[in-house]
């Protein structure tokens, strides 16, 4: 349980990534089957990664341009672009003789027109013969994500293809302990750059000078990748604009920081915040209050509670000064995270009192809340893993309080 160092070693077995590769593949076809699929074919790269447990740099994430198929009874075949086949043969044992060319891809439709259609139809006929193949070719192909000219290139071969979004994040629902163990040192990455939050922030720094020293540090620790890094400062904190700029921080400005980074494939979702000088009263209430929110749901937590219940915690849109709980979604919310940034279950009055789904062991949660008034606002959030008699916090950094900065004593006792 816990963080037992960020490498893989020789003399210790810290985290067990033969068995995490090996239990999620088998998760994935328990889920192919529970849900009558015959086949699942796979463009998000997160799904990729959850299924082959391999990866392509970031640069490749919105191409659309690799794949992966798998059954229920067959492992997974990984389509991979180009020269990037060799590599994962060298680099990838557990599936180097199933790696083959991506051939239908054109680069979200900028390859000639003609390309684009022979590409596709290519491409759909090759999965039609593997799953005659496998025997699956009348069952329905689940997908998650695709160009719409491969669509209609499957269901030119009469393939039946189906939404797969639904197996994908059902099997990645409920965490394995080498998962939440990953998940947990992604928090501690960014536990460290908030650390450097307090010790810099100060009048003259840009939010996007705290931008790059968070990035910085992730880096440096391991991190590899950052999806996204929101710092909000002073009057642009409400409403909340969830991005960042080159607003110069001023005394007595309070800070709200969300860091989504990943740490071999986990990512976390992690809001934290911090006033510039000592806080007025105004900001201790305004942080209190989405303080007394976020725990108000987390004390919820355990299997067998609803969505619904922990939704019931958190105020209704009106009382927020918005029209509708569509217009405050984001605010406070709670959603599912892993190797995957939003995961199931989603919680939020929007649709969580009407729709309510049941918690389970192993479910791991981000729950955030916000509260803003003129020119101050707070967000926090905070990361749990669903345990079999509640919940256990895996985010340490201390909230209990409105932290000062730059004084680093404000978070000892």
């Amino acid at each position: 349980m816990g963080i037992l160092g960020t490498m893989a070693t020789d003399c210790e077995i810290r985290i067990d990534y033969d068995k995490l590769r090996k239990d999620r593949l088998h998760k994935m076809q328990n889920q192919i089957r529970k849900d009558g699929l015959g086949s699942l074919l796979a463009f998000d790269h997160d799904a990729i990664r959850y299924i082959t447990s391999t990866k392509l740099n970031d640069w490749m994430n919105n191409k659309l341009a690799r794949a992966c198929l798998v059954s229920a009874d067959q492992p997974p075949i990984l389509y991979e672009a180009g020269s990037a086949i060799a590599a994962k043969k060298a680099l990838c044992p557990w599936i180097a003789d199933r790696i083959f060319p991506f051939t239908g891809g054109a680069m979200r439709g900028s390859f000639p027109k003609q390309v684009v259609f022979d590409h596709a139809r290519n491409f759909a006929k090759e999965i039609k013969s593997i799953l005659t193949e496998w025997g699956v070719a009348d069952a329905p192909l689940g997908m998650d994500i695709t160009e719409l000219p491969f669509i209609l290139a499957l269901q030119a071969e009469g393939l039946n293809v189906v939404d797969g979004q639904q197996t994908i994040l059902e099997a990645q629902k409920i965490k394995t302990k080498e998962e939440i163990d990953l998940i947990e040192m992604s928090i501690a990455i960014d536990e460290a750059a908030f650390w450097d939050v307090i010790t810099t922030a100060r009048p003259g720094i840009r939010e996007n000078d705290l931008n790059g020293l968070l990035r910085k540090r992730i880096y440096e620790l391991g991190g590899e990748e950052i999806q996204n890094i929101n710092v909000i400062t002073g009057n642009r904190s409400y409403p909340h604009p969830h991005d960042a700029s080159d607003r110069m921080l001023r005394m007595g400005d309070m800070i709200f920081i969300d860091i989504v980074s990943v740490f071999n494939g986990y990512h976390t979702c992690y809001y934290q915040s911090f006033v510039v000088g000592k806080p007025s009263q105004k900001q201790l209430d305004i942080y209190k209050q989405a303080y007394d929110w976020l725990f108000s749901a987390a004390e919820m937590l355990k299997p067998g509670v609803s969505t619904a219940d922990i939704a019931r915690k958190w105020p209704e849109a009106h009382s927020l000064g918005l029209k509708s709980e569509a217009e405050a979604f984001a605010l406070e919310l709670g959603h599912g995270i892993g190797i995957t940034h939003w995961a199931k279950p989603v919680i939020s009055r929007w649709f969580s009192l009407e729709h309510p789904e049941i918690l389970e062991e192993g479910m791991v949660f981000a729950l955030e809340t916000y509260n803003g008034e003129g020119n101050d606002a707070a967000r926090i959030e905070e990361m749990f893993v669903v345990e079999k008699d509640g919940y256990r916090q895996l985010s340490k950094f201390p909230s209990e309080r409105l932290i000062s900065c730059p004084n680093v004593g404000s978070v000892l006792p």
